[in-house]
């Protein structure tokens, strides 16, 4: 069983549509948890002959980003999370891209390995602001847009290569 560390997700900081000025960051410091919900629209039916049939049609992907605090003033991700909820960021605001890359263990502790990584467009929402004493809780949604490309990533630069 691969441990859970080694599936990363990658939010663009910098929510830079153009592409070229991605400021990817790691998400996971305080979760101790991050699933994202596939809800799979699928309709099943049955004729009058008893026959059934299927129908997929894509799916509706959301993943909550809870807990998420307000790390340092110097956070890009935390800074502009907060930046979409002062300015009750709506729309296009709130979409930047998010990387996620499965990970294998290097070689008797070295450096992991990237085995895939996958960017896709998402919409980062806020769901509350505040919190209690441990921190300033910024929680929030990702909701997956679409335009999924393979590609490499390189975890040191945190850089995205699209493969061609």
């Amino acid at each position: 069983m691969v441990e859970r560390k080694y599936l990363a997700h990658y939010i663009d900081a910098a929510f830079d549509k153009s592409l070229d000025g991605c400021d990817y960051v790691r998400i996971g410091r305080h979760l101790e948890e991050y699933s994202e919900q596939l809800n799979p629209d699928v309709e099943v039916k049955k004729n009058i002959i008893g026959e059934q049939s299927v129908v997929h049609s894509g799916y509706e992907i959301e993943g909550d980003v809870d807990p998420f605090y307000f790390e340092s003033y110097e956070d890009k991700l935390s800074n502009k999370i907060m930046e979409l909820i002062n300015t009750r960021a709506t729309g296009d605001t709130c979409r930047t891209t998010m990387v996620d890359v499965l990970l294998k263990p290097g070689a008797e502790g070295g450096k992991p390995t990237v085995v895939w990584a996958y960017r896709e467009d998402v919409y980062v929402v806020p769901s509350s602001f505040g919190g209690d004493t441990s921190g300033i809780g910024i929680p929030f949604t990702v909701y997956r847009a679409g335009n999924r490309v393979k590609g490499s990533f390189d975890t040191s630069t945190r850089e995205f290569t699209v493969t061609p």
